[in-house]
């Protein structure tokens, strides 16, 4: 089961189109049809204009820590046509988004699927989009400078080892700590914050420091990062020196 976002101008049918190659008349001249068309004659519709003839319902899809997520919305069955000319019965999702603007979505759910069921699994996107800004700004995902693919691989491996560890925390932490159902009446709200990604940063610092150096210290880590560099530019002073010996130009 997919549901994909696509563009305003895609084109729908609201019945059934038939495809098929149209049979070529009698004393044409040129060449025969090949090309598949829709044979019953059913115009399209692009999701824009028909989102313009659809009553939209809210549709409460969960309980946030910033209260009810409310999406508001409609679903259609309709066909669509593949770049390879097969025909599909389609959900087209319809939303309206907080700039008021329209945004649509195709899915191959079951002709029977309730529309909270479309809006939740639409909405689910964002538990994508929040690992994808945790592991950015509390992992250091966006803080990798490298110009070979290896490296970037190492490191975005790394991160999802991160993520692994923190999902393993997250369910360890609700396990041994389960939350207080009374707490919400006291607090007054619909549901109560869980273990983020940024508590597990702020206990790690706090149960694995980092180490204090001394200034004899600090200034014999400096030193040896000279003498490191030293070497290294000497290394390639040789290499440049058997390419290009002494006398000669390059």
């Amino acid at each position: 089961m997919y549901i994909v976002d696509v563009p305003a101008n895609t084109q729908v049918y609201l019945n059934e189109p038939v495809l098929g190659v149209p049979q070529t008349p009698c004393g044409k001249r040129g060449r025969p049809f090949k090309l598949k068309r829709v044979l019953n004659e059913i115009p399209p519709i692009s999701a824009r204009d028909l989102a313009a003839t659809i009553a939209l319902k809210a549709v409460e899809v969960r309980n946030t820590e910033r209260g009810s997520l409310i999406l508001t919305c409609a679903a259609q069955q309709v066909w669509t046509i593949t770049e390879k000319g097969a025909v599909r019965q389609e959900w087209l999702v319809i939303w309206r988004k907080e700039n008021g603007h329209f945004g649509f979505s195709l899915s191959n759910a079951s002709p029977d699927v309730s529309l909270t069921q479309l809006a939740q699994w639409r909405s689910g996107r964002y538990f994508v989009e929040r690992t994808f800004e945790d592991v950015k700004t509390e992992a250091g995902w966006d803080e990798l400078v490298a110009r070979k693919y290896r490296a970037f691989i190492h490191h975005t491996a790394l991160d999802a080892l991160a993520l692994w560890f923190v999902a393993e925390t997250k369910l360890d932490w609700a396990a041994m700590y389960p939350q207080d159902a009374t707490l919400i009446d006291q607090l007054e709200v619909a549901v109560l914050p869980g273990l983020s990604m940024a508590n597990i940063r702020e206990m790690l610092k706090t149960v694995l420091p980092l180490k204090q150096l001394s200034p004899q210290q600090a200034v014999e880590v400096v030193i040896n990062h000279l003498v490191a560099r030293s070497r290294s530019t000497r290394c390639r002073l040789k290499a440049q020196s058997k390419i290009h010996p002494q006398g000669t130009s390059p």
